[in-house]
């Protein structure tokens, strides 16, 4: 399981609740006390309509909280489109590259991963935050997806990146509509399919609001969506999942440790 934590002023959920370096720390430890086996760092975010920072920004957030959290001995993950910002994060004691762009942002990436030997997330993406949501245009989303993150997977391969470094992420939410999502839900055993462990990461995300919409229409708060959170990670671990992205750890190991303990067997999903 990965926990989330945005250093940032303004990614969606959490932004500015741990935008200095000591309260950044203490969640880190808590989350992987919670049962978080990484930690993901982000210094950017990358919510739709956010603004782009610098590099210069994004290392100067998240160099000292990695350092620290490397320190107190807490395994990370950098979330980052940057090859540079991945380089100075790795340095300063992340183990893995969590690429939302998977690694169209930056062709630089591929040397990083493939100079490092770290394992490296490559999201499904077809472009940045402020334009993302006009992408959002599929004839078959679970087949285009799919394709698409074949061919992202081809690039690292063609960079000299080992496939046993390689981690594929459908990208709920980018360039991806509520239909679209629930439909990479249903049909997730066609990501994992492909052959390479699989992140699945719709913590808080906007369609879960809009589902639990009140009577009037207006979307379940950002804070208040944890419990569907917990379902679509135990569908997901049930669908072959590698690994979940949540900000809520303790409630979702819990949930994982029941269903584990229920000894149902993964989903046969159509």
């Amino acid at each position: 399981m990965i926990g989330i934590l945005n250093v940032t002023p303004d990614s969606f959920s959490d932004g500015g609740r741990y935008a200095d370096v000591a309260s950044a720390v203490e969640h880190g430890t808590r989350l992987m006390s919670e049962g978080a086996d990484i930690v993901d760092i982000g210094g950017e975010s990358t919510r739709p309509g956010a603004e782009r920072v610098d590099a210069a920004t994004e290392i100067k957030r998240v160099v000292p909280v990695i350092t620290e959290l490397a320190a107190a001995g807490v395994p990370m993950s950098i979330d980052t489109t940057r090859a540079a910002v991945a380089a100075a994060a790795l340095e300063a004691g992340a183990t893995v590259i969590n690429d939302v762009s998977g690694g169209l942002a930056d062709p630089g990436m591929a040397a990083v991963a493939r100079e490092a030997g770290s394992p490296w997330v490559l999201m499904h993406w077809r472009g940045h935050s402020r334009e993302m949501t006009k992408l959002a245009v599929y004839n078959d989303v679970v087949a285009e997806v799919r394709a698409e993150l074949l061919e992202r997977v081809d690039a690292a391969l063609a960079a000299g990146v080992d496939p046993r470094q390689i981690i594929l992420d459908p990208g709920l939410g980018f360039a991806k509509n509520a239909e679209h999502n629930w439909l990479l839900t249903r049909q997730l055993d066609a990501i994992v399919g492909l052959g390479f462990p699989v992140l699945f990461a719709a913590s808080r995300k906007t369609y879960l609001g809009r589902l639990l919409a009140d009577a009037d229409g207006t979307p379940r708060a950002v804070d208040q969506r944890a419990a569907a959170t917990l379902a679509t990670s135990v569908l997901a671990v049930a669908a072959g999942a590698w690994g979940v992205r949540v900000h809520d750890v303790r409630d979702t190991a819990d949930a994982l440790a029941v269903w584990r303990a229920s000894g149902r067997p993964r989903l046969e999903q159509k």
